[in-house]
Parts: structure tokens; C-alpha cells; sequence
């Protein structure tokens, strides 16, 4: 199982934004001095924190690492036009030297689609149409194309993305809908981090039955994402995050879901949470019951310290990326 971390570029808007970013390269650099697969970036607008947009971060990033893979989780496509996010994506897959992983969304906060002027049924409608666009222009094809983000007769990509047929592209997703959307649309399932363990393998079914169905196959990716702090015991590691997320879930005012969270509960049972042996023990069990192959950790929270999301990094370093690697 490949273990990697999702990096909050988002800030307090009366701190310094250049100090903000310049403690997200440190992460980043050790991510992956600490053996981290990957780091992943999210995506909004008109947010409440001072946000940092993903594509330019993206690129910034793959300046200041050399082997950590770097990916979006997830990008909000539907808001974007097709064309302009093949090229930018694939300047970003040059950029990094072929590290690129795209996860896309349909997004949930209708503030944001009305902001680009697109309908909240149309995102779901551009996310299908999106993916064998990027794949065709990625992989050289010629296309008509035309929708309701504009149109462009024999679009072609000159500049070709380093990985063949482009960066791996991963659809997030949480209700059963979205679930069979990806597999429709022969993408891996970057699961959200909700989700208990029954939940998820009702879900991971009903996602490798659409596989099926299509003939396609179940060899593929299976990611995840997950909150996670690591301490010296189950109780002292969940001190340590429930003010982080208790203030970082009242911030989702558009995600009714968010609201409603039994923060016990979804601490023990959703989050990876607790000690090295917690948290490897959580690991395999997933790896073992649901066939997950990476999960990715939400170290840093709005409001934390750096020091502290430094001290994450080191501690999944050296106390859990090891065994689960052996």
C-alpha cells in the first residue's frame, strides 16, 4: 500500500500568504524525504480562507520536489474549459517530469457554479463528457468539439503529456450515483474521507460490479483519503485532532453531510487516527478487506501549526510508512 498526504494551501486571510506557501514546499520536501508516494492539492473558490489555486501551486511544487509524485484531489473540472485543462494539465505532467495524478470532481457548492456561469445539473454533465476529451487530446486525436462551454473545430494537442495518454485521471465521489459514474467512465475511485468500513464495501461492490458490467477491469487503482493524526495512544491523538476538525467541518456550510457528523464515531471509525500500531493495524485492514492500494493524509489543518504538521509527517515517516511497506 502506498502511503501519501494532501497539503492545505489555504490560510488565515489576515497571515501571510507567502509564509503559508513557503510551510507547504517544506511539507512537501518532507513528504517526500520521508517516503511519501505522493502529495495532493484541493480545489475552490471564493473561499472564506485565503486559497491557493491548485494548477499554478502544481507547478511550483514539482520545481521544488524531484520524486514525489503530485496530484489534485480533486480538481474542480466541470468549472473549467476542457481545452484550456488539457494543455494546462499537461504542462504541469512536462513540468514535473511525468509525476501527475489528476483526481476530478463535480463539485458541491453551488456558489462556485454559479460563479462560472454553469448549471448545477451541467457539471455532472461536462465531468462525463470531460474525461475522453482529455484522454483523446492527450493521447493525439483530432476532435470536433462543442458544449456548452464553447466550441472548437479540429482541436488538437501539439504539447503531449510525458506518462502515454496523459496523467492517470481518478474521479471522486461519495454517493452511489457519483461511484457508477466512475466506473462508466473506467476511472479509478479516489474514495472521500467519509465512509466507514461497511459503507465502503457496499460501495467498492456496487463500483466493481459497474466495472464489470462495461468489461472493464478490476486491475486498477483503489484511493483513498483520509483525516489522520498520529500519537502516542488512541486518546491522546484524538485530543490532538478533534478541535482541528470540529473547527475545519464548520467551515463546509454547503455540505449538509459535514453538519451532521457524530465526531466520535467518525474519528474511531472513519479517520486514522490513534497510535503507529492503530494506524498500520487500520492500514492492512483496509488493504486486506476493501483492496485499497493508497491512502492519502490530511495532516494540516486550518488554524494548525506548522511545527505540528511537521511533526505528522515525521511521525508517519518513520513509524508507519515503513511496516506498511514491509
Amino acid at each position: 500500500m502506498k502511503i501519501s498526504c494532501f497539503l492545505s494551501a489555504q490560510f488565515d486571510p489576515s497571515a501571510s500568504a507567502v509564509e503559508g506557501i513557503d510551510a507547504v514546499v517544506t511539507q512537501a520536501a518532507a513528504a517526500e524525504a520521508a517516503g511519501f508516494h505522493a502529495v495532493y492539492l484541493g480545489h475552490h473558490y471564493l473561499a472564506k480562507s485565503a486559497f491557493v489555486q491548485p494548477v499554478p501551486l502544481a507547478g511550483y511544487l514539482a520545481s521544488a520536489t524531484s520524486r514525489v509524485r503530485i496530484g489534485f484531489g480533486v480538481l474542480l473540472a466541470p468549472l473549467l474549459n476542457p481545452v484550456a485543462l488539457a494543455e494546462d494539465l499537461a504542462s504541469l505532467d512536462v513540468l514535473s517530469r511525468g509525476r501527475l495524478t489528476v483526481g476530478l470532481g463535480a463539485g458541491y457548492r453551488k456558489r462556485e457554479t454559479a460563479a462560472f456561469g454553469v448549471g448545477w445539473d451541467d457539471r455532472l454533465r461536462r465531468l462525463r463528457e470531460y474525461v475522453p476529451i482529455l484522454r483523446a487530446l492527450w493521447s493525439g486525436s483530432t476532435l470536433d468539439l462543442a458544449g456548452t462551454w464553447g466550441e472548437v473545430p479540429g482541436a488538437s494537442l501539439p504539447l503531449r503529456p510525458v506518462q502515454p495518454g496523459g496523467p492517470p485521471l481518478w474521479i471522486g465521489a461519495f454517493a452511489e450515483p457519483a461511484v457508477r459514474r466512475a466506473a462508466r467512465l473506467d476511472c479509478p475511485w479516489l474514495i472521500g474521507p467519509k465512509g466507514d468500513d461497511a459503507e465502503l464495501a457496499r460501495l467498492l461492490t456496487v463500483y466493481r460490479s459497474v466495472l464489470a458490467e462495461n468489461d472493464l477491469s478490476l486491475d486498477r487503482e483503489y484511493p483513498m483519503s483520509r483525516e489522520a493524526f498520529i500519537a502516542d495512544s488512541y486518546s491522546a491523538a484524538v485530543a490532538g485532532v478533534a478541535p482541528h476538525l470540529q473547527r475545519q467541518y464548520a467551515g463546509y456550510r454547503s455540505w449538509d453531510d459535514a453538519q451532521k457528523i457524530d465526531l466520535d464515531r467518525y474519528l474511531a471509525e472513519d479517520c486514522l487516527v490513534g497510535s503507529a500500531d492503530d494506524i498500520v493495524e487500520k492500514l492492512r485492514r483496509w488493504e486486506r478487506d476493501l483492496g485499497v492500494t493508497e491512502v492519502s493524509l490530511r495532516h494540516q489543518f486550518v488554524g494548525a501549526s506548522q511545527e505540528e504538521a511537521m511533526d505528522q509527517l515525521a511521525r508517519f515517516g518513520s513509524e508507519v510508512i515503513p511496516k506498511v511497506a514491509s
